[in-house]
């Protein structure tokens, strides 16, 4: 029972950070109908922001951070670790946010009109833009991710044979990602502009007549779905201390997978999704063959666009031809 407790624990930290990620990818294909392939470049961005953030400021911040909380620079403190690894995580959502602008200014706006081939060709160059981009600036070596929890103690319940360790970065993981989730919920349905983002999915032209700015919503859309992928890369950088110029393709392409799983399009069903895949990988690995975890969300994609393809929540859309 201790073991099934310890990888439901990992496959909710691991399901939170792809549904940062699937959030983008779902919030794009619902006002825009595109699937941005460039997106877990975005993630990537975020990783690298969060490194160099840590690297060259990071302790800085947390000595300031320790200063006002215990008076002294060199006294380690579990909140200052908190803080500090929260306003890296809010540098990097800036800086992917800024990306996120800049691609859909540069790369997608222009083509908005043209056959969404044309669109899908550019999200794939897009993305071998960043990829390669990477590794003319940071190198193609992987970096080590500086280690902010260093000096946190595991939290351990129970003895022997019934013996569950949880990490504290994964509390503080599945905690952040929660709440950024709520965030966005939040706005989605609660404010004016998740109002005006819903008449934009629904139908262009109308909200256009409404008065709603659908450029200015458009990218909007991707600067909120690229800042929490930037979240997400310094999320994973923490946890798996190793950040490199490739390492979007594979997390974004399962966090593609669950947001088809729960329903693309469809906020709730992005979530949904990308926790089902965290608890599903955790569990093959933990009774099966980790060997194989890569390829469950794959597996998991075909048979849900077998069976139903619109997703677990999506409803099936009719188009007039």
């Amino acid at each position: 029972m201790a073991e099934f407790a310890q990888y439901i624990i990992n496959g909710l930290s691991q399901g939170g950070t792809y549904a940062l990620i699937a959030l983008g990818y779902t919030m794009v294909f619902g006002i825009l109908q595109l699937i941005n392939f460039a997106h877990g470049e975005v993630f990537m961005l975020g990783a690298f922001t969060g490194l160099y953030t840590s690297k060259y400021a990071g302790l800085a911040i947390l000595g300031t951070f320790n200063r006002l909380l215990t008076g002294s620079a060199e006294t380690a403190s579990t909140g200052a670790a908190i803080l500090t690894a929260i306003v890296i995580i809010l540098v990097a959502m800036c800086v992917c946010a800024a990306v996120g602008f800049c691609v859909e200014r540069l790369a997608y706006r222009p083509l908005r009109a043209s056959p969404r081939i044309n669109l899908l060709i550019t999200a794939v160059g897009v993305s071998l833009f960043f990829q390669n981009a990477g590794q003319l600036l940071f190198g193609s070596d992987p970096k080590a991710f500086p280690d902010l929890f260093e000096n946190l103690e595991p939290w351990t319940f129970g003895a022997d044979e019934n013996l569950i360790v949880i990490n504290p970065l994964q509390v503080f993981v599945f905690i952040t990602a929660i709440t950024l989730m709520l965030i966005l919920r939040h706005v989605i349905f609660h404010t004016r502009l998740g109002r005006a983002m819903r008449a934009v999915s629904f139908n262009h032209d109308l909200a256009s007549l409404m008065g709603i700015p659908t450029n200015q919503i458009i990218a909007a859309t991707f600067m909120m779905g690229s800042s929490l992928a930037g979240a997400a890369g310094v999320m994973v950088g923490m946890t798996y201390p190793k950040v490199e110029p490739l390492m979007g393709s594979l997390p974004g392409l399962k966090a593609f997978c669950a947001a088809v799983l729960g329903g693309i399009g469809n906020v709730t069903g992005a979530v949904l999704g990308s926790f089902i895949l965290g608890l599903a990988e955790a569990l093959l690995s933990g009774y099966g063959t980790p060997t194989y975890k890569d390829a469950l969300a794959f597996t998991i994609l075909i048979l849900i666009l077998l069976v139903k393809p619109s997703g677990l929540l999506g409803v099936n859309r009719t188009e007039k031809v």
